[in-house]
């Protein structure tokens, strides 16, 4: 299984492997891009997954593919000392390899969705994004199976790569919070990089004027981001455990994101008992209707009022504080890992090894 260890990828990817490995599956978690440091690697705790470090370039950092020789040579050499009968892809140009194992791609997000969701798409017609374009498409052509976390990113996905396979859905899940959620306290917690247009904190920085309960943000903060967030309180890149924490006493968490291919932080925080406030995109309707509160991504006015009126209503953020906890258990770790388990077996009984690894094509 490929990973990065820069984003949420990370977190989904060292809980599903942990989640496998408990089911006597044997998981080699190779990372992408810069290997992962402090509590990023305490988070993989499974000494059951073996973590291998590559240094290989990520593909959205890598778009006119500089770095894609290098890759096919390290990934093709790994396996044929490993011999898996899975080879699980969580990015998209690395299906195209010779691989002798099924391929499984999940298409966490793509630059061109993420452009069209934030309408920021006049360098996608550059030539080496045209080339990344190029990539995900034959890498999801490629793959024995694709998999999306969600039916709104699979539909996107759809229309903007048309795929020749159909593609599957299954949600991402995160293990359950403490049995019960701690005493919460009277602030809001977002969560997300200042710099990423698709997390819209800048609305969310304007929504927050003279509220009056504080708003934190966790997330790596650059520089030049304090006098466009002064109305936010921003606590920094968090580790994973503290953000968890955080969570815990939040009464109420909100993302006004305009792009969000599925959304874990929003799940973990619906885990611990957080009142969700919500932008209304498909995603988000798709997991919390009937849990959220949803406002528009783009009226900071309409976010600031249904978070006042959430700050000063107990019994509203009670119920909904109940009904994100609830609807967070259809979401389990275990379900998820199951979902793949099944589907590893199933490529592999349709689609075995057949090629021994010695009689792979030598690349020069």
């Amino acid at each position: 299984m490929t990973t990065d260890a820069v984003g949420g990828v990370w977190t989904y990817a060292t809980g599903l492997a942990s989640a496998l490995a408990a089911m006597e599956v044997e998981v080699h978690l190779v990372t992408m891009g810069p290997p992962p440091q402090g509590e990023k690697r305490g988070m993989l705790s499974d000494r059951r997954v073996r973590l291998i470090e590559s240094r290989l370039a990520l593909e959205w950092q890598d778009p006119a593919g500089d770095d894609f020789c290098n890759a096919r040579i390290f990934l093709e050499d790994l396996e044929d000392a490993i011999e898996p009968d899975i080879v699980h892809l969580n990015s998209f140009r690395e299906a195209s390899f010779d691989w002798l194992a099924p391929i499984v791609v999940v298409a966490h997000s793509c630059c061109n969705s993420w452009g069209v969701a934030c309408n920021d798409t006049a360098w996608l017609s550059e030539p080496r994004w045209q080339y990344y374009t190029r990539a995900v498409s034959s890498g999801l052509n490629r793959a024995t199976a694709w998999v999306s976390p969600s039916q709104a990113l699979h539909d996107v996905i759809c229309d903007l790569y048309r795929p020749g396979s159909p593609g599957a859905v299954i949600w991402n899940g995160v293990s359950p919070a403490a049995s019960s959620a701690k005493q919460k306290r009277r602030f809001i917690l977002a969560a997300g990089r200042m710099w990423d247009s698709a997390k819209n904190l800048t609305t969310l920085a304007r929504a927050s004027n003279e509220l009056d309960w504080p708003v934190f943000v966790a997330g790596p903060t650059p520089n030049s981001a304090a006098k466009d967030f002064r109305e936010l309180t921003l606590i920094g890149d968090l580790s994973h455990n503290a953000l968890l924490d955080r969570m815990q006493h939040a009464a109420i968490f909100v993302s006004p994101a305009l792009y969000e291919p599925f959304g874990l932080s929003v799940l973990e925080a619906a885990s611990a008992g957080c009142a969700l406030v919500l932008s209304d995109i498909p995603t988000f309707r798709e997991f919390w209707s009937q849990a959220a509160l949803f406002v528009d991504p783009k009226d900071d006015r309409a976010l600031h009022d249904a978070l006042g009126r959430l700050c000063r209503d107990d019994s509203e953020r009670a119920r909904l504080q109940l009904a994100a906890r609830e609807r967070s258990q259809h979401y389990s770790l275990n379900r998820t890992a199951d979902a793949y388990r099944t589907l590893y077996r199933r490529l592999q009984a349709l689609h075995p090894r057949s090629i021994p690894a010695q009689a792979r094509e030598v690349h020069v």
